[in-house]
């Protein structure tokens, strides 16, 4: 759909569909990976605007994303994908997403003409929450002074966005991607200001996980590229609340993500496979949040299934003894 609608919020996606309602508003661009503390700060400022000015807040945001548009397979890993993006950006607080596709004809628009084709005739943008860091345009040739200028006489004014410090460093998803490679979800965390979770739709598999003793719930990761890469203990819930079992609403489990070399071949494609402690029952169809909390091990290839099975079995006994360690608090 070319426009959706989620609990009063609207996500439109491309310029196309901007129409004379959507004119009049406060705006922020930016990736918003993650949607981590220091969004969360600019986008509090950004409401508190546009509440001042009585008119919806706007986030501006590309797909692809600037950086994989150019950087493609070397680009960082994302921390989510972009449904969770746009929910959780709604979830802040965002009335309105405008989702730009980056390709060759925006990359190649002048800075000029971002600001007079998307900000101000698309828009019509009343204030502009911006770091003074942010470039923009072909060659990256704008910059936070010429907004300024321009919105001088253009009928809008640019305000630079709050910096968030955590442990004494600035707040980035370049952190939060290096603290989950680092195994450090506790800090991931801190930054994100919640526990880093993957959620996605339950889909059928090949029933191998059965076979080896551990079934498993399957969610397709597609060509989203995870942060993280092993083996982990995980706790997972329902995306809606609603129960997963009788009388429970969160089952702890352990989780592979990655490509499952055992069994692949090359070209596979990425899995978030999990196993639920002391649970039988169907969950296709139904979008898990999974919740990591402690890397087990790296995702290994073992020279047989029957070498694979022994390490689930281990790998099962481990996860218990970790959450006989930390239950919920």
């Amino acid at each position: 759909m070319a426009q959706e609608r989620e609990q009063g919020r609207e996500l439109i996606r491309g310029l196309h569909n901007l129409r004379p309602r959507h004119i009049g508003c406060v705006a922020t661009i930016g990736s918003f990976d993650g949607v981590h503390r220091g969004h969360q700060a600019i986008i509090a400022q950004l409401n508190q605007r546009a509440r001042e000015q009585g008119v919806p807040s706007v986030a501006i945001i590309f797909e692809p994303q600037p950086h994989e548009f150019f950087s493609g397979e070397k680009a960082p890993a994302r921390l989510m994908r972009f449904k969770e993006k746009v929910l959780a950006l709604f979830e802040a607080g965002v009335d309105r997403v405008l989702c730009l596709q980056f390709n060759e004809k925006l990359r190649g628009l002048s800075a000029e003409a971002f600001i007079r084709q998307i900000l101000v005739d698309g828009l019509g943008i009343r204030h502009l929450v911006v770091g003074d860091d942010f470039r923009f345009g072909c060659d990256r040739s704008g910059d936070y002074r010429l907004l300024q200028q321009t919105g001088a006489g253009a009928g809008f004014t640019v305000e630079d966005t709050a910096t968030v410090e955590i442990r004494g460093a600035r707040v980035s998803s370049t952190r939060i991607r290096e603290a989950l490679q680092d195994g450090d979800f506790e800090l991931a965390e801190a930054l994100l200001g919640k526990p880093y979770r993957i959620t996605g739709r339950v889909a059928p598999g090949r029933s191998l996980g059965r076979q080896l003793g551990a079934p498993t719930a399957n969610v397709r990761l597609h060509r989203y590229r995870s942060p993280l890469v092993g083996v982990y203990t995980v706790r997972t819930t329902a995306t809606n609340g609603t129960e997963l079992a009788a009388g429970r609403r969160e089952i702890d489990g352990v989780a592979n993500v990655g490509f499952r070399p055992t069994v692949e071949g090359e070209g596979a494609q990425p899995l978030l496979e999990v196993n639920l402690f002391d649970f039988s029952g169907d969950l296709y169809g139904r979008e898990l949040a999974v919740e990591f909390c402690h890397k087990l091990r790296d995702e290994e290839k073992f020279a047989s299934l029957d070498i694979l099975k022994e390490w689930i079995a281990r790998d099962i006994r481990n996860a218990k003894e970790w959450f006989a360690q930390h239950p919920r608090r």
